[in-house]
């Protein structure tokens, strides 16, 4: 491990060398591949210029029909080695789901990696860690044999299926539950087997996403009559997690785990590949790991719908500009739009934040509400009135004769706001505070009205994953949409309940 944070320290010193020479070598493998020959990978031999110029930009829906025939049984396609997995998307993204080709390459060199790092991490920044006196408890999804591959060959399901399926022996013996339950398609009664056997465990670490983490501590403490995790865990010191901001949801977890030693970790591990770790003890920015087999570019976000983006290397981003991540990768992903939007916060080394989705947003009047915004404004109208909440999401209310637009938002509590009036009325300044072009739709309600808040009790949000076939560690309440699909739906629910 000591060994490993020195590579590390060596990429930070010369990102832009390991990058371009991290391309040469992706190109000079997928040579030989369909899409290698399309077009002249041999030729590019390592040249960013020539590489941007050459090779198109695309979103799923472009390289779809590649990924059909990888799904069908055909290789040597986007990636020479063979791919019999598939990371199947959460769907957040879009009502359809996304089959991420995962290649041998990918997952050893990427994601196990990231899992790798991410201990060396953590192990270098507490070298008093007892993590491994104990297990780790890992919330993952379900995987299944893919039915379109006629030789039925490969597998598809989320990404932490796919990375739990294929773990070393090393790892699956320092983990709990088994991957017979972990594994289960079923999450209902994966939750009821997983509280039930992870309780009599002794568990030091925890890894998943925040929301679908709470509703399995509370279904163990509900099994075991204790009023915290640390009744049933003494041992508990980590919580690593991903997917979904954290900071909304922090005093929940300080309630559940009443420790001023516990720490928490943020990685960036997405379905098409492992891309960030908090390595600094106090601060949630998130290293950019650079020699994971995936070569970065970024679109400036104000240029997302232009033509002809900017499309930008490392050595030329900026500070505190909102960028569309666009990644090429070790499992034939070929400058690939991700639909994730960063920040930089630190070019030495180069570090981000998550600020959102490139399809999740709220602009019905030019706002230009992103998911950072949202999660900012309740993480600050739940602080100053005494709330938690569990989920939310927000859509736009459209303009109509004699009446303006405005948010709709339905946010589900753990704890309701002491005053409701306050909470919609700091979420509002919270939103003007951090995103200016909503401040100037919302001087003097020139353009839209204040947000109007509908004030859930807890069970909403998860009632309304298991009717749409959503429930599993991997999936995630979708935020922000610039359509009222999302708010319409829970609204028929809330109001039914």
């Amino acid at each position: 491990m000591k060994k490993r944070i020195h590579q590390i320290e060596l990429f930070q010193k010369y990102p832009i060398d390991v990058q371009n020479e991290l391309l040469g070598n992706l190109l000079n493998t997928a040579k030989g591949t369909e899409y290698g020959k399309k077009y002249d990978f041999k030729s590019i031999n390592g040249d960013v210029k020539a590489f941007q110029e050459r090779i198109p930009i695309v979103n799923y829906e472009k390289i779809y029909p590649s990924i059909k025939r990888l799904l069908q049984g055909e290789q040597n396609i986007l990636w020479p080695t063979e791919i019999n997995w598939f990371a199947k998307s959460s769907g957040t993204t879009n009502a359809k789901s996304k089959f991420i080709p995962v290649s041998p390459e990918a997952l050893e060199n990427c994601h196990y990696k990231g899992g790798k790092d991410m201990l060396s991490i953590y192990m270098n920044n507490y070298p008093d860690t007892k993590m491994f006196t104990g297990k780790g408890l890992t919330i993952g999804g379900s995987h299944e044999i893919n039915p379109l591959d006629k030789n039925a060959n490969s597998f598809y399901g989320d990404v932490s299926a796919v990375i739990m399926k294929n773990l070393p022996i090393w790892a699956k013996m320092a983990r709990t539950p088994s991957l017979e339950i972990a594994l289960m398609h079923e999450w209902e009664e994966k939750l009821k087997l997983m509280a039930e056997v992870t309780a009599k465990e002794n568990v030091t670490s925890l890894s998943g996403v925040p929301t679908w983490t709470i509703v399995l501590i509370e279904k163990i403490l509900e099994l075991t009559g204790k009023k915290n995790i640390l009744e049933v865990w003494p041992n508990l010191e980590v919580f690593v997690h991903g997917a979904v901001a954290f900071r909304p949801y922090r005093t929940v977890f300080d309630k559940l785990i009443p420790s001023a030693d516990m720490r928490y970790m943020e990685t960036y591990n997405a379905s098409e590949g492992f891309f960030g770790i908090q390595d600094q003890k106090n601060s949630d920015d998130l290293l950019l790991m650079l020699d994971y087999g995936v070569f970065y570019e970024f679109i400036p976000y104000e240029e997302l719908s232009a033509e002809n983006p900017s499309v930008l290397t490392l050595d030329q981003v900026d500070l505190g500009k909102n960028y569309a991540m666009v990644i090429t990768t070790n499992a034939g992903l070929w400058r690939y739009k991700i639909g994730d939007t960063v920040k930089f916060t630190s070019k030495d080394p180069f570090r981000i934040k998550i600020s959102g989705r490139t399809k999740h947003f709220i602009n019905a009047f030019g706002e230009e509400l992103i998911i950072e915004n949202a999660e900012f404004a309740i993480a600050k109208a739940c602080e100053l009135c005494n709330a938690a909440i569990e989920n939310f999401t927000a859509g736009p209310i459209y303009i109509e004769e004699g009446k303006k637009g405005g948010h709709e938002w339905i946010i589900e509590f753990k704890k309701q706001p002491e005053d409701r009036e306050k909470f919609s009325l700091v979420l509002d300044e919270a939103l003007k505070e951090v995103n200016s072009d909503y401040d100037a739709k919302r001087y003097k309600d020139i353009a839209l009205v204040a947000p109007k808040v509908h004030f859930a009790s807890e069970g909403l949000f998860y009632e309304w994953m298991r009717k749409r076939g959503k429930l599993g560690g991997q999936n995630k309440v979708p935020r922000l949409s610039n359509s009222r699909e999302y708010v319409d739906e829970v609204l028929e629910l809330f109001l039914v309940n």
